[in-house]
Order: C-alpha cells, then structure tokens, then sequence
C-alpha cells in the first residue's frame, strides 16, 4: 500500500512529513489522532511524534540508568546476564514484531515498550518490593508505573520550555496503563487518563511481550548461571520440554547448551506467535475496527489462547519457586533489603542529606515520598556507594 502524504512543513519548507497511517489496521492508533503534548510544540519535518517519544526516552537519563539496573542477577553473579536495560530491549524487539504483524502503529509500541521500566528501582523486583513496604508505613505504595509517569512529567529535566519530556498523550497513557487498569475513585489524579476505557491495542501488548522476554530471560539466564539444570526446566515447563524434544531430533549431536538455545528461541516464538494469532481473532470476533472500539471493549483485546496462557503460568510458577527463592538469590535479596531500608530511613531521619534538588522538593511534598522517589531513581552501584557513604560499607 503507497504512502500518505501529511502536508507538515517545517520553517525552511523541508519535504513534507510522510506517514504509513494508511497501512495501518483500523483499530491501530494513527499518529495524526494523538491527543497531543500537554505543552503544544511545532511538529518536526521528517519524525511523526511517536517517534520524537521514542528518541526522547533513549536519550533520557532514566533510560541510560536502566543500565546498570539489576533484573534479577546482580553483576555479583556475572556480567554477562541481562540488565534492566537489555531487557528493555529485547521487549522493545518483540513489541515491534508483534504490532508489526497486527498491523498496528509500531512507533507507538516502540515508545511504549522503552518506557515501560523507566520507573523501577534499582536491583529490580526486590527493590520494588522494599520500597513499596517502606511507603506503605505511610499509608501510601510505591507503583513503578507511577513512578515512570513522575519521571518523564517532573523529573527529567532536559528543555527550557516545560518540565519533563512532555511525551504525547498516548504515551503517557500507556505507561501506566500497559499492565493494569487503575480505579477512578482512587485515583483521581489520572482521572485525564480515561481510566475507564482501555489503552490502545499499541499498548495492552506491551505487559505481554515484557512477560514473553522476561520468562526467556530468566530462564537462559538461570540456567547459564547453574541454578537451574536443563532436568529440572525439563520437569517443571512443559512447553520447553516439548520444543527441546523437536531440537534433540533435529540437532541430535549438538552440544546440550545450543538444543537448549534452539528450544528456548522455540518457545519464544511459540508465545509471540500465539499473542498475534489471539489477539488478531479476539479483534476479529468483536468486530472492532476502531481505537474507540478497542477503548470500550468488554475486557483487553491483547493475549494469549487459555492453552498458551496455561503454559505461561507454568514457566512463571516454575521461576519463582525454582530461581527466584533460590538461597543465591534470597541472600543477595536480604542483604539489598536491609541497605535500602537504612537508607531510606537516613534520608526521612535526614533530609539535608539528600541532593539540592530533592531536599528543595521537600518544601512541596512529604520528605518520605521524595526520598522514594530519589531512592527509586538510583543505579544499583550508587545505592551501594550512598549507603557507604553515610552508613559505613
């Protein structure tokens, strides 16, 4: 199908913008309808604004920190493992494979997909954890996805023209709302962000493509680390079982760690496969055909057959009972635990500790929920380097 032509012309009169929004299935989300930026700018040239989202978040700090963020091995274990920001990327790989085959805005997705963790602490899901039980001596919860928002809204500081990022509505939206819905009575704050309604397809896949990567993941990464053996992954998942059963057919002299490379890719393209295929006929038997459609659809359009989704279950419980409470794991996750507790307590205790910029916060808003959100932006080694720093190593 050709291009559209949107006649968007820059002051020195570049060649016009062009669009693929023609190409696009008509529930997918056209960049032309985003509900736009909270502070108005004038369009660029040659980038729709989905994909000046997308180049504002790679060049944020909180993107590059993803670096040296834990996903579940500390560089204690090996450097070689993923962090929070290859995981990022390997969910912004699959979320463009997956909207690509539903025809959906894939500048959209992208954005989506690498902002999707901007708001997680440092060393990953214990991180979260502690803080979430530290602010809820307060009566408040720490929530990544509101956090993330906090994020490209106040804290990246980057224009002259307007705090944050200013990222377009969708965006916006779609950060808090990729992996759950939230209550309007309890949140009236995000009452702009139709809390009734569902986000775009663009963006209910994400939390999908971020379980798809993040089981794979864990799985390579357990097993290369020797805490999981291929007996066990074989026992526990089914559904690797079955697709190493193919490989050791097809690859029967090849050494154990590449049939358990081929199986896992297997699955891996198993589990995509099966949220396209779904997704596509869940569309297709609602008749949907519009965002606004998508929007006031009984349930979220995106996932799995109930089979796929059994099996997802499976690899998720086989995880946590296997590598995610293993005594490796558990005794790094105390000793996180306790460091980030003291220093958060320092801070509370102490706020003229923390950075002019937050301490200056602290004149707006509770010291506790600052030094949350100071805490929550740190790396995994400056956390470690902080709590040194005015606790003793």
């Amino acid at each position: 199908m050709g291009d559209y032509v949107i006649l968007l012309k820059d002051p020195d009169d570049s060649p016009p913008m062009r669009s693929h929004s023609l190409s696009l299935a008509g529930y997918a989300m056209p960049v032309e309808k985003t509900q736009g930026r909270r502070y108005p700018e004038p369009s660029h040239p040659y980038r729709n604004e989905y994909e000046r989202d997308r180049d504002r978040i790679i060049h944020s700090r909180a993107f590059r920190r993803l670096e040296n963020k834990t996903q579940v091995f500390t560089r204690r274990f090996s450097d070689h493992f993923r962090n929070r920001l290859t995981h990022t990327l390997e969910v912004a790989q699959i979320s463009r494979t997956v909207a690509k085959a539903l025809r959906l805005n894939t500048d959209l997705a992208e954005a989506l997909a690498l902002v999707h963790d901007a708001g997680h602490p440092p060393f990953g899901h214990t991180g979260e954890a502690t803080l979430d039980g530290l602010m809820q001596r307060y009566g408040e919860r720490f929530d990544h996805n509101l956090h993330a928002l906090r994020i490209v809204e106040q804290f990246e500081q980057k224009y002259a023209a307007f705090p944050g990022l200013n990222l377009t509505f969708e965006v916006r939206e779609g950060i808090i709302k990729h992996s759950r819905s939230y209550d309007p009575q309890q949140y009236p704050e995000l009452a702009e962000y139709r809390l009734n309604e569902h986000p775009p397809v663009e963006a209910q896949l994400i939390d999908l493509a971020d379980e798809i990567a993040y089981n794979c993941a864990d799985l390579d990464d357990g097993y290369e680390a020797k805490l999981l053996t291929l007996a066990q992954i074989r026992q526990g998942v089914p559904i690797f079982d079955r697709h190493l059963r193919r490989q050791e057919r097809k690859f029967p002299r090849a050494p154990e760690k590449l049939k358990f490379n081929e199986a896992l890719r297997s699955v891996l393209d198993c589990l995509a496969t099966g949220l396209i295929e779904r997704t596509r006929d869940e569309l297709r038997r609602l008749g949907i055909r519009s965002v606004e459609e998508v929007r006031a659809a009984p349930a979220r359009v995106a996932g799995w057959s109930p089979s796929l989704r059994r099996h997802n279950r499976q690899l998720k419980d086989f995880l946590a009972q296997n590598l995610y409470s293993h005594s490796e794991i558990r005794r790094e996750r105390q000793r996180i635990l306790r460091m980030m507790t003291e220093l958060f307590n320092h801070f509370v205790e102490h706020p003229q500790s923390l950075p002019p910029f937050y301490y200056e916060e602290t004149r707006r808003e509770p010291t506790h929920r600052i030094v949350c959100d100071y805490i929550a932006g740190m790396t995994d080694h400056y956390l470690i380097e902080q709590h040194a720093k005015f606790l003793g190593p």
